[in-house]
């Protein structure tokens, strides 16, 4: 007894932990902070960086999509260099606007995200496709889930043999740890104004009512991604169907079915853009602008990879169980 009494102590110290390492993470995300960082910080927009030189008034816009797309209250402090939701819109906003950018390639390596976020990104490249502006994809490594839905709407989709694209669907996801909770004697209150107020805590047992709301959820939300290919693509929505059973595909079984356009990498994609535009274009990137006092907002180099992983998990999943056109392996 003394020692499960001395285990229940350390969950329960551990579930302390855990809530003020939360809190204290949602302060860095809270608009509070983010404010206080703005006053030492200048906001002037994306900044360009010329990678090709060319006409001024022909170019070609380079962007990447690399990491899981998911978007916070500001820079998550602990991603280092990958992908920024907040800052990639600004990007795509900017090429909206800029009437000297023709084309768009867009670089994506990424297993997906949100559901709301891959829906933002794909919404904005469609704007930009409506300004008479050429969209290329190439895909990296992977792009799979939400990296295929944003990549959907491209005039071309470039991938290698060997890029894992696909998982077509909607995943969600939550951890029940009630059984070890009470073998421990950890107990938990909970005060709703509704029946299914918590519904999906990691504290109770899913009802079938649960999973059914829930369901419902998800089955909307595969709609949607099932009309983004199909209008992408030109597919039937039974075709679509077929494919979108969530598994994985290769590069070359992606071509067979008709998911991608062409077999190559990033420059195949880039001078087939560069043909389709024409002339001798510019190619220019966005340049990493977050910081403060000069200095890159990323804590990374101050934690073990480990802990880095941990702390950016719990950052993603400080919300609860969410959406996700993700592929998890």
């Amino acid at each position: 007894m003394k020692k499960k009494r001395l285990i229940a102590i350390g969950i329960a110290a551990g579930l302390l932990l855990i809530g003020v390492l939360t809190q204290s993470i949602g302060f860095l995300m809270s608009d509070t902070f983010n404010e206080s960082r703005n006053m030492f910080t200048e906001d002037e927009g994306p900044k360009e960086k010329v990678v090709e030189n060319g006409s001024n008034s022909n170019r070609i816009a380079h962007l990447t999509v690399d990491g899981t797309i998911i978007s916070g209250e500001g820079s998550n402090p602990f991603s280092g260099e990958g992908y920024n939701h907040e800052q990639f819109m600004k990007q795509l906003e900017a090429i909206k606007n800029d009437s000297t950018v023709k084309g768009v390639l867009l670089y994506v390596n990424s297993p997906g995200g949100g559901v709301f976020e891959s829906a933002e990104i794909h919404d904005k490249l469609q704007e930009i496709k409506e300004q008479d502006k050429k969209l290329y994809v190439s895909m990296g490594g992977m792009a799979a889930s939400g990296g295929y839905y944003i990549s959907a709407p491209a005039d071309q989709i470039f991938a290698s043999e060997e890029t894992f694209t696909g998982s077509l669907g909607v995943i969600m996801q939550s951890i029940n740890y009630q059984e070890l909770a009470n073998e421990y004697g950890v107990k938990f209150n909970t005060i709703k104004s509704g029946q299914f107020k918590d519904i999906m805590s990691p504290t109770k047992e899913m009802t079938e009512e649960d999973r059914e709301i829930l369901q419902t959820l998800v089955d909307e939300s595969y709609q949607g991604f099932v009309n983004v290919i199909s209008e992408g693509r030109g597919m039937s929505e039974d075709k679509v169907r077929e494919l979108a059973d969530g598994r994985i595909y290769s590069g070359q079984q992606a071509a067979d079915n008709g998911l991608i356009d062409q077999i190559g990498f990033e420059e195949d994609a880039l001078n087939s853009l560069k043909e389709e535009i024409g002339g001798n274009p510019e190619i220019f990137e966005y340049t990493n602008t977050d910081s403060f006092l000069g200095i890159p907002l990323s804590v990374e180099s101050f934690l073990p990879n480990n802990e880095i992983k941990w702390i950016n998990e719990m950052i993603d999943n400080r919300q609860g169980p969410r959406m996700m056109y993700m592929y998890s392996e």
